[in-house]
């Protein structure tokens, strides 16, 4: 099995447990200009597509994963697959300055 498809397996695992969403993401979903929703992000972990991984990141093993929410917009979600748990780090709406027009590549700086 890929390393991508194990993650993405061992994200939607932990979700089926319970979603736990950190402080930061609650603050980036509640922003008016993005009013991102828990159904939202359920359907993006559901159905999205991981675009890049994070084995190593401090807070542990992390990946983006992007998806659609509502109404087909969008979506990037930052999580952690934990034992018991899936973390949301963040989830927030892909700006199309920072992104290839796929939204699954960052733009070159």
């Amino acid at each position: 099995m890929s390393v991508q498809k194990n993650t993405i397996r061992l994200v939607r695992k932990s979700a089926e447990k319970k979603l736990l969403f950190l402080p930061h993401a609650i603050q980036q979903m509640s922003r008016p200009d993005r009013m991102i929703s828990t159904s939202d992000v359920h359907r993006v972990i559901k159905n999205g597509e991981l675009i890049e991984d994070y084995p190593d990141d401090a807070r542990g093993h992390s990946c983006l994963i992007l998806g659609y929410g509502d109404g087909e917009r969008a979506i990037h979600v930052v999580c952690s697959p934990k034992e018991d748990y899936l973390a949301i780090i963040t989830a927030y709406l892909p700006d199309r300055e920072q992104w290839e027009d796929n939204l699954r590549k960052r733009k070159n700086k």
